[in-house]
């Protein structure tokens, strides 16, 4: 008996309080499902705008953990087929969805990567989760009616599912060849400053809403 009170006055000792009767919940998780421009493509990861997510979050005292689950090259096919293990994995509060930007250069049909966008923010915004849908654009070589189609998939999709949108992660860095890499398709260091910009006032709001 003795050895017993022994124990548990160790543990009164060595424990803040509270601590014995429960751990402390996990951070609720924002998950980041994009293709290499999320995923930091050409530059050193930490300069990446998923990375400066992070940083931002905690100068602000939001006690969130990002999930960067982007992949270089990623169709919206591919996301779809890899979407169902990543929210079982993580159990992500927000999704914040990028993709569709492959599918574009590649000049795959439209309604394909519409339908894909589309089951993926179902899928995500199952079980209350948040979603926040990325806009991309593409290059006017492509011309005027497949560039316009492209960007209005994002925004039918928006409305359809009454998420949030960021018309186009590169608005302010496309169009400046000093914040792009030589590629002229992805975000060089930068400008992944302004990709986080362009976001954060969108993922704002989603941040203070309570899981259903």
């Amino acid at each position: 008996m003795s050895r017993v009170i022994g124990i548990l006055s160790f543990l009164w000792l060595v424990l803040p309080p509270g601590a014995a009767r429960a751990a402390a919940p996990p951070a609720p998780v924002i998950l980041v499902f994009g293709d290499s421009i999320s995923a930091g493509y050409g530059i050193a990861p930490e300069s990446g705008w998923v990375n400066l997510l992070s940083s931002r979050l905690r100068q602000e005292g939001y006690g969130f953990r990002v999930v960067n689950a982007s992949v270089s090259g990623e169709t919206s096919t591919g996301g779809l087929a890899r979407l169902p293990r990543a929210l079982a994995a993580h159990h992500p509060r927000i999704v914040i969805i990028e993709l569709g930007g492959n599918d574009g250069l590649r000049g795959l049909p439209l309604d394909n990567t519409r339908a894909n966008l589309d089951a993926m923010i179902g899928l995500a915004a199952h079980h209350g989760r948040s979603v926040l849908l990325l806009g991309l654009r593409m290059p006017p070589n492509y011309g005027e009616r497949y560039t316009r189609g492209f960007a209005d998939n994002y925004a039918v999709l928006a409305h359809a599912h009454r998420v949030p949108l960021v018309p186009f992660l590169l608005e302010g860095v496309a169009d400046q060849p000093t914040l792009m890499q030589g590629d002229r398709l992805h975000p060089n260091e930068r400008g992944q400053p302004v990709l986080l910009d362009n976001v954060w006032p969108v993922l704002k709001p989603l941040l203070r809403v309570q899981p259903h």
